[in-house]
């Protein structure tokens, strides 16, 4: 188009071979291709919070070695639910013992913790391999439970728990 355009004719023709030589753009109903998020060591990162507490997961290939707070998940999970709990994502994507997981978390009690620790190992996952994102998300791993405790109220004994009343 190197030529001045004296017709619109012209013009029309031009705009209409300009554009079959483009590349086609991305269409609004499709999604972005989501792009894998590793560090230089291998690693990739999610936060996970639940309740008070907040997870922060590094994941990398391995043996399905579980460290949280620098100790094994069996030793910091004593209970059979909370490992449970942990582990979700890796039974969602077939994936148990293929994953070494490092994770330090601070804030509430243990269920929150492991809690947290869940929603963090997803996030990771979901970075380290981006075709995992559907399954996690049907799973409803992805998500933050944003339920927390309900404050107390003034004149009442707890948040909801009246004081007693007599009638006589």
């Amino acid at each position: 188009m190197t030529d001045t355009v004296k017709d619109l004719k012209d013009l029309k023709g031009a705009v209409s071979a300009a554009e079959a030589t483009e590349t086609p753009v991305e269409t609004q109903n499709e999604a972005p291709k989501r792009e894998k998020e590793i560090d230089a060591q291998g690693r990739s990162y999610g936060t996970g919070r639940r309740k008070d507490a907040v997870a922060r997961v590094w994941l990398k290939p391995g043996t399905g070695k579980v460290t949280v707070n620098g100790r094994d998940q069996t030793e910091y999970f004593a209970r059979q639910t909370q490992r449970l709990v942990l582990n979700q994502p890796f039974l969602i994507i077939n994936g148990v013992g293929k994953y070494d997981v490092t994770c330090t978390v601070k804030g509430g009690g243990l269920s929150g913790q492991a809690g947290a620790v869940r929603h963090g190992i997803s996030r990771a996952l979901e970075k380290f391999e981006p075709e995992f994102r559907p399954a996690l998300k049907t799973a409803g791993m992805l998500t933050r439970d944003a339920r927390i405790v309900e404050r107390k109220k003034v004149g009442k004994h707890k948040a909801r728990r009246t004081k007693q009343w007599a009638k006589r």
